[in-house]
């Protein structure tokens, strides 16, 4: 977490505005409030695309300004701007005063404050000029072509993000952040006898470029996209029916973070509409199922020191041996629901208002060996890897498509399969799981999670995982 001298020198120095009369603007506006911020915003954001042979696009923004939110009972009053000045966070004050309509609360306690740091606070943009980008990837278009001829297409994008933040709350206290976000991706389409057919990679998280300029980094990437694409070129017709998976570990957890996850977010339990609402300590899952939010993890794409509230992340557990243990939660759910909040409260930028979010979500490792579970089943289908998928957080309903995926016959791992489909419902499929692999994996940094048209970055991860009984669409 920055220090408030670094904060102070963007939104104070930078802007003319004087911190102590924004701060009585805040607590004039915030007065007779049950919570409340105001969340000061500075980014600069970057990315280059290389596709074939050439550079596509390239591009450069930066941002800044300020969303002020007033919190009476369950009403929340949100005005936003990008233009930082005292005279903008006073317009904004007089709109969100509206939502008190004659409320009279007292303040809730502020977040405590945290000297945990879990990530670098060096703006990542400025150390790589845009000519050692460029070279990079086309270091990496040279390279999968030059690993198999049946290569069409190579699309290679790098991007960074610096990210600065401060929150002010009506009683004065100051919190700061400053979050870097780098990725890398790799695409490639390779074609055979007039069948085409695409595979896909990428990693990142909170940390410079230097990183992804390691060969070791980027060749892995490049490998496993053009892995994926020859894998899908040899592909025949994915069965249908209803038999038993297994998922790979790693990124299939995001099945888990959307199947599973959102039912947890606490703005969803505290208005019943979830699957899991009401049902604190009680069986939803197989007995060994633990799974955790964690926004703690140094360097992951989904990590955060402190939420967009000023609460400090913290490491929950959402379901410990099969029994559901809590919630993700922000402040203003949290106090409705008479818990604490678990630095889950997150917004897209200062124009958007905090809600429960996921960081980084995860199931634990079990002690079954990976091999052992693909022994153990007959025939079934082995998922490695997701596209897209939706899910009716209501009733947990969920389809996902498997974008890799494998026969499984006499507990071999047989020929790969295209167009699997796994349906059912996220509280069914958590008693459905019978054997749990001891290989815990986490994304390699690529998640990010869209809720009421926010987006965030999120990290997920899973070991490998048995479950029986599946719903499998396909075109055999």
């Amino acid at each position: 977490m920055t220090d408030l001298v670094n904060a102070d020198s963007l939104f104070f120095a930078r802007t003319g505005m004087d911190p102590d009369k924004v701060e009585r603007l805040i607590g004039e506006a915030l007065s007779g409030m049950d919570d409340g911020e105001l969340f000061l915003e500075y980014s600069q954001s970057e990315g280059v695309v290389f596709d074939d042979g050439r550079i596509k696009s390239a591009s450069f923004d930066t941002g800044q300004g300020f969303g002020l939110r007033a919190v009476a009972g369950e009403a929340t009053g949100y005005a936003h701007s990008g233009e930082l000045s005292e005279a903008a966070i006073k317009r904004a004050s007089s709109t969100v005063r509206a939502v008190a309509s004659g409320h009279s609360g007292t303040l809730a306690e502020g977040p405590l404050g945290t000297n945990q740091a879990l990530y670098t606070d060096e703006n990542p943009l400025g150390k790589m000029d845009f000519a050692a980008k460029t070279a990079l990837l086309a270091e990496i278009d040279a390279y999968v072509r030059a690993r198999d001829s049946r290569v069409k297409q190579v699309t290679a994008s790098i991007s960074g993000e610096w990210r600065a933040i401060q929150i002010i709350r009506p009683d004065g206290k100051r919190v700061s952040d400053i979050r870097p976000l780098v990725r890398l991706n790799v695409s490639v389409v390779v074609g055979d006898d007039g069948k085409m057919e695409a595979g896909s990679s990428g990693c990142g998280g909170r940390t410079g470029y230097e990183a992804y300029f390691d060969p070791a980094r980027w060749q892995g990437q490049a490998d496993e996209a053009l892995r994926q694409a020859l894998v899908n070129l040899g592909s025949v017709a994915a069965p249908a029916g209803e038999m038993t998976v297994v998922l790979g570990p790693g990124w299939p957890g995001v099945m888990l973070h959307e199947a599973v996850g959102h039912g947890l977010e606490g703005d969803f339990n505290r208005k019943k509409t979830s699957a899991f609402s009401g049902m604190i300590g009680q069986r939803i899952a197989a007995p060994g199922v633990t799974v955790v939010d964690d926004g703690t993890l140094v360097d992951r794409r989904g990590s955060i020191t402190v939420d967009d509230e000023g609460t400090p992340s913290s490491r929950t557990v959402l379901i410990e041996d099969g029994i559901l243990k809590g919630y993700m939660l922000d402040r203003m759910n949290a106090r409705l629901l008479g818990m604490r909040p678990t630095g889950n409260g997150r917004r897209q930028s200062f124009a958007h208002h905090p809600m429960p979010r996921m960081t980084n979500t995860y199931m634990l490792a079990g002690e079954r060996d990976p091999q052992e579970i693909i022994g153990s089943v007959k025939r079934g289908l082995y998922a490695v890897n997701f596209g897209g998928g939706q899910v009716d957080i209501t009733n947990g309903k969920f389809v996902f498509s498997a974008s890799e995926a494998y026969l499984i016959e006499d507990g071999k791992i047989g020929p790969a399969v295209k167009g699997a489909t796994l349906i059912g419902n996220g509280p069914d499929a958590l008693t459905r799981i019978s054997m749990i692999g001891s290989d815990l994996k986490l994304d390699d940094g690529v998640g990010t999670c869209g809720k009421d048209g926010q987006g965030v970055p999120v990290g997920v991860g899973q070991p490998t995982l048995r479950m029986d009984g599946l719903t499998v669409g396909g075109t055999a």
